[in-house]
């Protein structure tokens, strides 16, 4: 067993080392620069379209609306990653690391753009008449029948990583912060989600979507809120974190305190690891959602999916980010959802440790949610509709399991999965890019 976790850490750093962050950084820039900067100057029509998408167009084009789309894949992103991997990264690489989790973001919004677009140009129907696509349909209807090798290894990659980190990572991390704070035995947690989770998923694509248009958007905005009230509390140390995010994004950072001091390469590569966890561009599964919505346009579809790295990253990661640095706690040694939870708690004593962990739970559970489906398409794909049923009673049993279990091994051969699912993605996206392209100005041009 010592073995195959030596081996599965050494694929991890592999995976996740400075190739794969410069393909993934790498990839994003050149599309936004073929794109000529348009998901950035169209942040605000985009935002237009969201509000107008929040109604189904046409029953034909789609199953749920891009609304519901845009919330699911929210959903499945804004999770742990948005409060325990902001506080990893700060931790690891000093506060510079939440410059690099921008710069991420920037690029990252071109890269989901075309990932959208590229899923919802070469969806296809399933044989439940369900419209269904992603980058292993963009592969296969996209580079053709000698690529399909290729969908299918981001298939296999997709479905075995929602298992763990879109399932037992997730509500392992909501029983242990339960626990913590409210003193809730951590089966109770799992049984708990486990019947709340397949109440919704059993329901298919429909019901996720409704769940998640009505939780998602008042999550955001309860969380939001939350932060913001820590950052007014701390509004004289604002403008001295800008200064340090600014400065140590391209200067090592001494050790002080608690905090073990980083270089700059430290903040680059955790802030660009957390921020792909957080916002997964570059990882596929923003087009999975996207190819459900009702829609005839695949560029208003991407104009929409792309506003997810927008919202989870420069809004929610940024607020949290901004709240561990203000209030002085970064440098204190503690590190994960606990370093969140002690920037809450300055701010408000008392309730601030509270509000994070009802954060974290629901972030959590939302992220079982949107990568069920994400899962369940990748397995769809490689074996067809009759695995769909089985799947989610499988998806259902496996939380409570989450919820109790040592999940160090599991974590770390997911977490390797999901780096693996960039390979195939960032290589179709490059390859199809001029598909992007087109399709972009063509719409465009009828404006």
């Amino acid at each position: 067993m010592e073995f195959l976790n030596n081996l599965v850490n050494q694929i991890n750093g592999l995976v996740w080392g400075p190739p794969m962050l410069v393909m993934i950084l790498g990839t994003g820039l050149f599309l936004m620069l073929r794109l000529k900067f348009m998901p950035l100057a169209k942040i605000v029509p985009g935002f237009r379209l969201m509000w107008q998408g929040r109604k189904k167009d046409d029953e034909e084009s789609g199953e749920i609306s891009p609304f519901q789309a845009l919330m699911t894949c929210l959903a499945a992103t804004v999770g742990t990653g948005n409060i325990a991997g902001v506080a990893t990264a700060i931790f690891l690489g000093g506060p510079g690391a939440l410059f690099w989790m921008w710069c991420t973001a920037l690029v990252g919004m071109a890269t989901k753009y075309c990932e959208v677009v590229l899923a919802v140009h070469y969806r296809e129907k399933d044989e439940r008449g369900e419209h269904v696509g992603g980058p292993m349909y963009a592969i296969k209807n996209g580079l053709g029948k000698k690529w399909v090798w290729l969908g299918t290894a981001f298939a296999i990659f997709g479905g075995f990583a929602g298992f763990g980190i879109g399932n037992m990572v997730q509500v392992n991390s909501m029983a242990h912060a339960l626990e913590a704070t409210f003193a809730i035995p951590t089966w109770v947690t799992g049984v708990v989600t486990m019947v709340v989770v397949g109440l919704v998923i059993l329901g298919g694509i429909r019901r996720i979507g409704k769940v998640a248009a009505s939780l998602v958007p008042f999550m955001c905005v309860a969380y939001i809120v939350a932060a913001i009230v820590v950052l007014v509390v701390n509004a004289a140390a604002i403008p001295a974190s800008f200064e340090l995010i600014f400065t140590h994004a391209f200067t090592p950072i001494a050790a002080t305190g608690g905090f073990a001091g980083a270089a700059v390469m430290a903040a680059i590569r955790f802030g660009v690891a957390r921020g792909i966890f957080s916002n997964e561009a570059g990882l596929g599964t923003a087009g999975i959602a996207q190819a459900a919505g009702t829609t005839t346009s695949p560029v208003r579809s991407g104009m929409i999916g792309m506003l997810g790295t927008f919202i989870d990253t420069l809004i929610i990661c940024t607020l949290t980010g901004l709240a561990i640095i203000s209030s002085g706690v970064w440098s204190t040694g503690v590190s994960g959802a606990a370093l969140s939870a002690a920037a809450f708690e300055s701010a408000m004593p008392g309730i601030g440790g509270s509000i994070l962990t009802i954060a974290l739970v629901v972030f959590a559970f939302t992220t079982i949610l949107g990568w069920s489906y994400f899962s369940e398409k990748c397995w769809e794909f490689m074996v067809g509709a009759k695995v769909i049923q089985p799947f989610r009673i499988l998806w259902v049993l496996v939380v409570p399991l989450g919820a109790v279990a040592q999940l160090d091994f599991v974590w770390l051969v997911a977490d390797t999965l999901n780096g693996l699912m960039a390979l195939p993605n960032l290589l179709s996206l490059l390859l199809l890019s001029p598909i992007v392209v087109k399709l972009t100005q063509a719409h465009f041009a009828k404006q």
